[in-house]
């Protein structure tokens, strides 16, 4: 077994490389000087990132415990992003499958190669349907669909690794990460812009964010900060707004009218029946009741365990962050990687 190495990482381990946050991690942490093993199914969005030997593609899944293996060769940082994600059409058991059955295996591989550090995404959708906010890391987790029911147990795979080997892991639950080359941004934008987009209710439901450069830093800051091993904390921007707060303020910056709002009860209906209808077609339906929660329930966090254990503190509000993406997607650079700015190297050593 290797010994873990006390100093910054040299050589790390994507997992879902090849996703909006993992496509962006990866070049953030090949700029800040590391050699970065980049896994994932899918690798096809990492074709433009040139940054010669410092990225190592290697596409393959996670569940496949000989491909597990040598993705750890010689890697002394993971940041785990891989995960079965949202889709109404898979079986429970692939989210298990992946969620926590792969983790499992990630993990106890980690520990033979002796990982100095272990960083696992998971999200603020452990929650389930909040009651009283702002939650925070103490929060009782009540999550409603398999995939928010599995990324709840993976976290308990890692903290049990923790506590009975001490392995080093922490668990970042982020709140709603957008930026460029987030797909579900893009089309917010374009919707918004093009005045198809339809406010569910009087929007009135709190939405708390956190830009996408801010994401990758509090990654960074997650391998430095001692106090974050054996920890969960929460990772958001410094406060929560309403649903109409946020899509008036994109329809400001495109230049387009106030998206109209229109009764819950009637877009509700209409997710049924295309989960029903795309259903039988075997595909993902355009508007369904999971993702008519962006209406109807509250995200709103306190991260001051973020700000005491990372030494976090987010350099984008929801306005600011919408900006840069407005000009990015102007500037037809929205599905660039890495972002066309310098990476943020200077984070807090706790």
């Amino acid at each position: 077994m290797r010994q873990a190495s006390a100093t910054a990482p040299s050589r790390v381990l994507v997992t879902g490389a090849g996703g909006f946050i993992g496509r962006h991690l990866v070049a953030s942490q090949a700029k800040l000087g590391r050699t970065v093993v980049a896994l994932d199914l899918d690798l096809s969005a990492l074709a433009g990132l040139d940054m010669g030997d410092a990225v190592q593609l290697l596409e393959g899944d996670i569940t496949d415990g000989d491909l597990r293996g040598r993705a750890l060769e010689g890697v002394d940082t993971v940041f785990h992003l891989a995960a079965a994600h949202l889709s109404i059409r898979a079986p429970a058991s692939v989210y298990t499958d992946v969620n926590v059955e792969a983790l499992r295996g990630l993990v106890s591989r980690s520990r033979e190669e002796g990982v100095r550090r272990f960083v696992h995404c998971s999200t603020v959708g452990v929650y389930g349907a909040l009651e009283s906010l702002p939650a925070d890391e103490s929060t009782e987790c009540r999550p409603e669909y398999a995939y928010e029911k599995t990324k709840l147990e993976g976290e308990r795979v890692l903290l049990e690794a923790h506590r009975r080997w001490g392995f080093p892991v922490t668990v970042l639950r982020p709140a709603w990460v957008y930026g460029p080359g987030c797909p579900r941004t893009e089309k917010l934008f374009r919707s918004i812009r093009r005045g198809r987009f339809l406010v569910a209710g009087d929007g009135g439901s709190f939405r708390h964010s956190v830009y996408i450069r801010d994401m990758t830093r509090a990654f960074e800051l997650a391998t430095q900060a001692d106090g974050a091993v054996g920890r969960v904390v929460i990772v958001a921007d410094d406060e929560a707004v309403t649903v109409r707060t946020l899509v008036d303020e994109v329809a400001g910056i495109v230049g387009a009218r106030a998206p109209r709002s229109v009764p819950f009860r009637a877009l509700h209906a209409v997710g049924r029946a295309a989960e029903v209808a795309f259903g039988l077609l075997s595909r993902e339906p355009p508007v369904s009741t999971r993702s008519l929660r962006f209406f109807s329930g509250n995200t709103a966090f306190d991260t001051a365990r973020a700000r005491a254990i990372l030494g976090f503190r987010p350099r984008y509000g929801i306005r600011e962050g919408l900006r840069e993406t407005s000009r990015l997607l102007e500037e037809g650079r929205f599905w660039t990687v890495p972002l066309p700015t310098d990476v943020d190297v200077d984070v807090a050593r706790t």
